[in-house]
């Protein structure tokens, strides 16, 4: 297999927010560090995405030394957002119950005149409060923080080349080609085959093991231009032409960590465990 390696390493400390490009991360059990510990609900206390909201994706952030955020967007005086210490509240994330503490009602207010709707800004504190990886692909005692459903997604370059060739010929060429950010994964990695990754059961990346568990199924967030927040139609167009399974169509894998450490740019991915198969038709 040619050499596969690690090229870029992204942290979203707001769940559907802008994400920051890091040279080196700690894996949690749960994810990065610092990854998806915050979240935006709205009045009934449900997750808002890009899904709901693409102006998230203008949204920007950054995250202070002791943990809490500045944000910060077109038109919007930058906010300082602390960790909240106060009582804690529960809110949905999809089909799962997470218990969260609410921040400042400042801190809320200005992401509602942001977003100019009602919302609530919110921070998942201890790991103890982290949900249940779902139990069909994962072990008892995995678990995610405020991602989708896994603490980490990688993307492969070579397989974003393949999907642009794609959407260059039967695609929507007009939109093509799609950046990485589209899938705002975790881990990018560079180097081997396109659709490689189908195959990998468990991978090594610098001095962390990873359990690869299913590729990731992707939704209507891909068609959003992360830098001008206008919706599209690929690469979901061609991704479920050509990338379907189980009526989803697929892009990049999910990752539990098997171990602690840190991932750097520049780590080698060595696969450990392969299938030998593709996981896509």
């Amino acid at each position: 297999m040619p050499a596969v390696s690690l090229v870029s390493v992204h942290v979203h400390p707001l769940k559907a927010a802008r994400a920051l490009d890091v040279s080196e991360a700690v894996v949690e059990p749960w994810g990065l560090a610092g990854d998806r510990r915050w979240m935006l609900v709205d009045g009934e206390g449900r997750q808002l995405t890009q899904r709901e909201e693409p102006r998230l994706a203008l949204l920007d952030v950054r995250r202070q030394d002791d943990g809490g955020l500045v944000l910060s967007g077109p038109g919007h005086a930058p906010c300082h957002v602390p960790v909240p210490a106060g009582e804690s509240a529960v809110v949905q994330l999809f089909r799962d119950k997470v218990e969260v503490v609410p921040a400042a009602d400042a801190a809320s207010a200005w992401c509602a005149a942001y977003l100019r709707r009602p919302v609530r800004l919110v921070h998942l504190g201890a790991p103890a409060t982290a949900r249940p990886v779902d139990p069909v692909y994962a072990r008892p005692g995995d678990t995610v923080s405020l991602a989708d459903g896994y603490p980490l997604l990688l993307t492969s370059t070579a397989s974003l080349d393949a999907l642009n060739s794609l959407i260059a010929v039967d695609g929507l060429s007009a939109e093509g080609p799609v950046p990485m950010n589209r899938f705002r994964p975790n881990l990018v990695v560079s180097g081997g085959a396109p659709w490689a990754e189908d195959g990998w059961e468990r991978v090594r990346i610098g001095e962390v093991l990873f359990r690869v568990t299913k590729p990731c199924g992707r939704c209507v967030v891909t068609t959003v231009d992360q830098a001008t927040a206008v919706r599209g139609k690929e690469p979901l167009r061609t991704l479920a032409r050509h990338r379907r399974r189980e009526g989803k169509a697929m892009f990049g894998m999910n990752l539990v960590p098997e171990s602690a450490g840190s991932v750097r740019v520049g780590d080698r991915l060595t696969v450990v465990g392969a299938s030998g198969t593709g996981a896509v038709a």
